[in-house]
This record gives structure tokens, sequence and C-alpha cells, in this order.
């Protein structure tokens, strides 16, 4: 298949993980992440709730992204980014170790209740943090394609299945597509 589709999704993705709007995923993007997500899920700042969730975003980048940077590099460009996560989509077990563990861990911050399962609320919650121009209404739409059995909650591995694919699937029916809202990954803002 074609990688167009999963171009298209990295570059959205990106756009909207580079938090400073610099052109570059550092540390400081992660730091801004987190406190938007926790701001999306009601919490105060300086709360230890967003701390919580600034840590947990400082650990992706310490953990997932710093260790394939170049020794004493402190940023990803673009360019880097896209072929690295497209890598990805060709090794399911390196796919699982990195994404899934960063499912995981978002898997741990938009559980706002803590019963171990997302309801549609915290997903938009969740999301709104990420990508503050999701309406509510795709959210509910990409929700639905995600909650595979259709119980009105992603399970854990629904919720962790979905970021990978997301970032790692070319296939144009995976319902993770959906994880921004847009099956397609336009970078539109008129489309979230």
């Amino acid at each position: 298949m074609s990688d167009d589709l999963l171009i298209a999704k990295l570059s959205h993705g990106f756009d909207h993980l580079d938090a400073d709007g610099d052109g570059r995923l550092t540390e400081r993007d992660h730091v801004l992440m987190g406190q938007s997500v926790a701001r999306s899920l009601g919490h105060p700042a300086g709360s230890a709730q967003e701390e919580r969730i600034v840590g947990a975003y400082v650990a992706i980048w310490r953990e997932l992204h710093l260790p394939h940077l170049p020794a004493g590099a402190v940023a990803m460009g673009r360019a880097d980014f896209l072929a690295s996560t497209a890598s990805l989509a060709d090794d399911p077990a390196a796919a699982e170790a990195t994404v899934g563990a960063l499912g995981r861990a978002f898997l741990a911050v938009a559980d706002a209740d803590g019963n171990g399962q997302v309801d549609a609320d915290e997903f938009f919650a969740f999301q709104h943090g990420h990508f503050p121009q999701l309406r509510r209404s795709d959210a509910d739409t990409a929700f639905a394609h995600l909650d595979r059995d259709g119980d009105g909650a992603l399970s854990p591995e629904e919720f962790v299945t979905a970021i990978i694919e997301y970032w790692t699937s070319r296939d144009p029916d995976a319902p993770g597509n959906w994880w921004t809202g847009s099956p397609q990954g336009d970078p539109d803002q008129t489309t979230l």
C-alpha cells in the first residue's frame, strides 16, 4: 500500500506534537503538551495532577524519543520524526515496544477516573489537549470507530491498539486512523 496515508497522519501528528511550533520536537514540547492535556482534563496549573501528567510526557521524551537521537542532540526535526516513525510500520515488534509504551503512558493520563478504561468524555478531554481544534462531534465519531466492541468505553487494548494503528498503519480501513478525529490525518484545521 501507499505510504501517502501514513505520512499524512504522521505529519498531522508532528504538527500537534510540536507544541511551540518551532518545527522541532523537544522536551519543552512535551512539557507544554502535558500542561495542555492537564488543563483539558480540568486539572489546575501547578496541581499534583498536572505535575503527574507533565511527568508522564517528559518521560515519553526521555525514554522514547531522546535515546534515538544522536549523542548530544536535544531536538528532532520533522524529517527525522517522519522517517523514524514511518519505519515502525514495517517492524510490528518495535512498534509495540515504542508506540505501545506511548499508548500505555497515554492511557494512564486519559483514564481520568482511574477505572481502567476511557469513556467518550475522557477521550475528548484528552484528545482536545493535543488537538485544540478538535470538535466534540468529530471526537465522538472517532470514538465510535475506536470502540471496537461497542461497549461505550475504550479498553486498554482498544486504546493502545488505536495509537499503534494511527502511528504505524498503512491500511486505510484501520480503526486507529480515526485517533485524531480524522481518518486521513488531514492537517487542515477546518476539518478537525
